[in-house]
């Protein structure tokens, strides 16, 4: 593995890392949290855009860059991601509610990499990629000992959602 492609892992899981106290963060404590909660829903757009943006081109370094062919559920997962950067870009640009949209798109993303991690850290046996070149088991990645490319896009689905939920009470 080359010092490039280490430096993105290394970047990209301590993104991931702080998307998870993030997400913790703002489901937890913006209950009772009213400068937080004006914050998430002030932001939730630039915020969402900022996920979409980094785990699309992480997810495009990852198979263009350092040549880590894509597992069919990874193929899934990207159908479910890329279009929210395009989404979240216009809606920033117009001033588009595009909230509905977005759960829609992570939440069945979120579902697929949920099931993925789970087939990586061998917690089910469902229906791995067995005819495919790439097995869905794969890991490319293991930092900090649990994240790997299937955490990402699932850590990166959950703050969709949770910032899609605040642009909601935003009337974005």
């Amino acid at each position: 593995m080359s010092s490039v492609t280490q430096t993105v892992n290394q970047l990209l899981s301590f993104f991931t890392l702080l998307g998870g106290v993030l997400f913790i963060t703002g489901v937890l404590l913006t209950r009772n949290n009213v400068s937080m909660r004006k914050f998430l829903i002030k932001y939730s757009l630039v915020l969402a855009f900022s996920v979409s943006l980094i785990a699309t081109l992480g997810s495009l370094f990852y198979s263009e860059i350092a040549r880590f062919e894509p597992c069919k559920l990874c193929w899934y997962q990207r159908i479910f991601l890329f279009p929210q950067t395009i989404l979240f870009a216009v809606a920033l640009w117009k001033k588009l509610p595009v909230a509905a949209y977005s759960l829609a798109l992570s939440g069945i993303g979120a579902l697929i990499a949920a099931y993925h991690t789970a087939l990586q850290f061998g917690i089910t046996s469902g229906l791995p990629c067995a005819k495919e070149a790439v097995s869905c088991t794969q890991r490319f990645v293991l930092e900090y000992g649990y994240i790997t490319i299937p955490t990402m896009s699932l850590t990166a689905f959950l703050l969709l959602i949770l910032f899609a939920l605040f642009a909601r009470l935003a009337k974005q």
